[in-house]
């Protein structure tokens, strides 16, 4: 046997092995049963081996650009979801500021009544005591 002989018989058992592991993952053990994105076609005169190989390139690239487009659809997903947590946020943030108004606004109240019934309690006690220095003075001129 020749060395090209030996050649193409080890060409042929390469193609006809990679023709082979190609069907093999094919539901119908077809390379037509799945078709070639539209962005490729193929050359004219292009040998069998390298169709095949360019067209198990190509798909490769094809679930894998698939799959990166998947990841985007989720990234929106993820993104939508932040967005509605940062509205969620936004809400609790305006709840948490209305909130410490209505405590220093009670506050106000609490701080204003206080200083009322110390004022009154001033008040109380200066009525004592004019009362009291009253009385004193009263029980000295009797």
């Amino acid at each position: 046997m020749s060395g090209n002989e030996q050649i193409r018989k080890s060409t042929d058992f390469n193609l006809a092995r990679l023709e082979a592991d190609v069907t093999e993952v094919r539901p119908d053990g077809t390379l037509a049963s799945i078709a070639l994105p539209d962005y490729v076609e193929h050359q004219e005169g292009v040998p069998r081996v390298g169709t095949l190989s360019a067209e198990a390139v190509v798909r490769d690239h094809e679930a894998a650009a698939k799959e990166i487009e998947a990841m985007g659809a989720e990234l929106i997903e993820a993104a939508k979801k932040c967005e509605a947590m940062t509205a969620e946020v936004h809400d609790a943030i305006a709840f948490m500021r209305d909130t410490a108004a209505a405590y220093r606004e009670e506050a106000k109240k609490i701080f204003k009544r206080i200083e009322a019934c110390a004022l009154f309690t001033q008040d109380v006690r200066k009525t004592c005591e004019d009362v009291r220095r009253r009385m004193m003075e009263g029980n000295a001129t009797y």
